[in-house]
């Protein structure tokens, strides 16, 4: 449910910082590294003009490619379908501005750099309609056949708001959420990783559900079951459950799951606006952006990477094979298992075995446009919304009400699912997925037609059966902490061999906050960082980069016991 669970009104005097995104596994400040006037450093006259592939053009390869443009290198962009990645708006013919966001939708303030970036390109939010958001009408929760109308917590059963407080109690007890989070506001790094670290060690094995049924606060199976169906803040399913809890834990003490805001227009107006935004650099001339410097177009799908004495060659679909001194790869990487041949040798073996370990979710949604937002509707009965914001245990399981305005169209995610709840619909094309899910909320809602509002086609898209993607995002399962750590600081290569330095690692995956574009942001400057320092560059005196400060600020490694 969509309530803080340390509200700024009550936890934080008014002269702290907010809660951000700040670590807190590298409590590196990106935002401020980012404002900084100085820019994020500078290359050898010699590399200027340097081509350096991307492979990927979602909003990780983007920013990589922006910055690295922007230091006078020149990025080149590999792309197998469309600029995006999975920040994919899905546009309704006829209806300008009216879109199905596919993959990334709601976006927190928390994520610090990625509002820099949202506005540099003058792109405009608004607040999303999760459960119980202020920006939510209304709100209904369906278990077991019965359903609760609600605007705020107050409204549910108590059984829900004993959930909510066990959870509360549980993060306090057993995960030092008030200081963690008082460290992270305040910014102090050796209070963030000392905590954090210990958090590492004690939890590196353990389950999202694992963590729930220790505590004493969960003690009920109903609890834990009811939380199961409810989530933790917008839509932690129990399909979360076999996931480590540090997963979890990270996006809760960074406030990653709070007052979510979605993108007037699209969330794939981001990285289109970083492909296409010209940049001023003394470098270039006037009117150069990314998309200039390729062509208007990127090369298309990556097949083969391979290492040689000239450096790293690139060969896309159509046959044709590039050579790079230095290469960012930004797609998933499973791609580099399977739909990218590579070389044995291309990484250190440590890290192949971390990305064969990486665990994906998948993640399906069935969008349908209607004639009208007609849930704004009022049951002459009952004096409340006809629907409303659903949560539920039946195979509908999240349903979204876009308003896009008076006189337009309504927008209805019918379904938002995850992992085994997705595969339920996996075998199905579009119109019977919303067939299934309309059958669900007819159920809830008896006597409202929804079919009669429907215009034009359902958008469904299933993002594990993505020939590029194989997955929504990572989820560490427990035990995987060492392999992220490995993949995470991929980008400091100075105790690499030779030949396994140049090729860097970045998106979502790679980050600790995988599913949020805050971590696609960070590795993209991580790898940024990792380009100039390979090239034989600096960053500016005063901001110290990423790299420049790992050794101070680097995740915890774990040893062998």
């Amino acid at each position: 449910m969509t309530t803080p669970v340390t509200p700024d009104s009550t936890s934080a005097d008014e002269d702290e910082r907010p809660l951000t995104m700040f670590g807190p596994d590298f409590p590196f400040a990106y935002d401020d590294y980012l404002a900084h006037p100085g820019g994020l450093g500078h290359v050898p006259d010699s590399a200027v003009g340097t081509e350096v592939a991307i492979i990927g053009g979602g909003l990780a390869g983007m920013v990589t490619a922006f910055e690295l443009m922007k230091l006078g290198m020149k990025p080149v962009v590999y792309e197998s379908d469309q600029i995006g990645g999975r920040m994919r708006s899905v546009p309704f013919p006829g209806h300008l501005g009216v879109v199905a966001e596919m993959g990334a939708m709601r976006f927190p303030p928390s994520s610090t750099a990625l509002f820099r970036y949202l506005d540099m390109l003058g792109l405009q939010t608004e607040p999303f309609p999760n459960p119980l958001a202020e920006a939510t009408p209304s709100t209904v929760i369906d278990l077991k056949g019965e359903s609760h109308y609600a605007h705020v917590l107050d409204d549910l059963p108590e059984i829900f708001a004993e959930v909510a407080r066990a959870w509360q109690r549980t993060l306090e007890d057993h995960a030092d959420l008030v200081p963690l989070q008082r460290a992270i506001r305040a910014r102090d790094a050796a209070a963030i990783k000392r905590l954090w670290n210990e958090l590492v060690v004690r939890f590196d094995d353990q389950t999202f559900y694992g963590f729930l049924a220790a505590s004493e606060h969960f003690r009920s199976f109903r609890l834990r079951e009811v939380f199961g169906q409810v989530g933790f803040g917008t839509g932690g399913w129990d399909t979360d459950y076999p996931n480590s809890i540090l997963e979890i834990l990270r996006v809760v003490v960074t406030a990653a799951d709070d007052h979510h805001r979605g993108i007037v227009g699209g969330a794939q107006q981001l990285p289109v606006g970083l492909w296409n935004t010209e940049v001023e650099s003394k470098y270039w001339p006037a009117g150069t952006s990314v998309a200039s410097l390729n062509g208007g177009t990127p090369l298309p799908r990556v097949v083969g990477l391979r290492r040689t004495a000239a450096g790293i060659v690139v060969r896309d679909s159509s046959g044709d094979e590039r050579t790079f001194p230095s290469a960012v790869v930004t797609a998933q990487s499973w791609m580099l298992l399977s739909t990218i041949a590579c070389d044995d040798d291309l990484l250190p073996i440590d890290h192949w075995t971390a990305i064969e370990r990486t665990h994906y979710m998948g993640s399906t949604k069935v969008f349908v446009l209607v004639d009208r937002p007609f849930w704004k509707d009022k049951d002459p009965a009952t004096g409340r919304d006809i629907v409303s914001m659903t949560l539920t245990d039946r195979m509908s399981r999240g349903t979204y009400l876009l308003d896009q305005g008076d006189g337009r169209p309504g927008l209805i995610c019918l379904s938002y699912t995850w992992s085994d709840d997705s595969l339920k619909l996996l075998a199905l094309d579009a119109a019977e997925r919303t067939d299934i899910v309309l059958r669900s909320l007819e159920g809830i809602y008896p006597g409202v037609d929804f079919r009669s509002h429907i215009v034009g086609e359902p958008v469904s898209l299933s993002w594990e059966t993505e020939r590029d993607f194989m997955g929504a995002f990572k989820a560490n399962l427990p035990g995987h902490y060492r392999y992220q750590e490995r993949l995470f600081g991929h980008f400091v290569q100075d105790s690499f061999e030779d030949r396994h330095r140049g090729i860097f690692l970045a998106g979502d995956d790679i980050s600790w906050t995988a599913g949020w574009a805050e971590g696609a942001i960070q590795t993209a400057l991580n790898a940024v960082w990792g380009v100039v320092h390979h090239f034989g560059g600096a960053s500016v005196p005063g901001n110290p980069g990423p790299g420049d400060v790992f050794g101070e600020l680097a995740p915890l490694r774990l040893g062998d016991l």
